[in-house]
């Protein structure tokens, strides 16, 4: 079953003057539960079509569903909603608020929701054992490895139990062991809990690790190839 549907997806950007096109007919599906990652060099749109997915950009024209949701068309309050309800975001740079906590970080997502409290603290401490770093939850982000880090910041994007997780090269400011460690975590949130991972990257030993292999080039889509 396809968990993102895209057909005929069109997005361009103004700059200046000129329209710049980004996206040119791009159409696609990706499973449920597949591990998908996204190579291309730089300027070729994987960024933008992952921004897409995730609902935090619109396209020009096409369809855009996701779990059977036409996201193209809800508005920007709906599409807030629907982020937060069903997307799991991981960053390049963690995005972590240096001030707070690896608790309070992962906790953030959950302050949406209407769990209470107590609830909000089984989940977070959950997830944080989930990610190995049960010991580390009192530590804020300058007192944490760029690999511990990226797994507070992998535990912020599946506290809420999302039904996609987008990750735009969740190794590229890693050194080799952590990455690979970071790469790992995906892998089991995919092979055991089931989780659809879509992943922008620019290193081909970290797209290994997917299960589908997806190529832009200037904004066209080059046939996925299975990993």
């Amino acid at each position: 079953m396809a968990l993102v549907q895209i057909e005929h997806l069109v997005k361009s950007y103004r700059r200046g003057g000129q329209t710049v096109p980004v996206l040119t007919d791009i159409s696609l599906s990706i499973e449920a539960g597949d591990f998908t990652a996204l190579m291309g060099p730089s300027g070729s749109g994987k960024s933008t079509l992952l921004n897409l997915i995730a609902g935090i950009d619109k396209p020009d024209s096409g369809l855009l569903r996701v779990d059977g949701i036409d996201i193209a068309n809800l508005g920007e309050s709906a599409l807030a909603q629907w982020r937060a309800a069903n997307v799991g975001f991981i960053f390049q740079f963690y995005n972590l608020m240096p001030v707070l906590s690896a608790y309070e970080n992962v906790e953030l997502p959950l302050l949406l929701t209407s769990l209470s409290r107590h609830e909000r603290r089984e989940r977070v401490e959950l997830t944080l054992a989930m990610v190995n770093l049960s010991d580390r939850m009192d530590h804020t982000p300058n007192e944490l490895s760029g690999g511990q880090q990226q797994r507070v910041a992998i535990a912020r994007a599946i506290v809420t139990d999302p039904t996609l997780i987008v990750a735009d090269e969740p190794t590229g400011d890693l050194d080799r062991q952590s990455a690979s460690d970071i790469l790992n975590l995906l892998q089991q949130l995919n092979r055991e809990l089931g989780k659809t991972i879509i992943m922008v990257t620019h290193d081909a030993q970290a797209a290994a690790q997917a299960r589908t292999l997806i190529h832009l080039e200037k904004g066209e889509l080059l046939p996925a190839q299975a990993v």
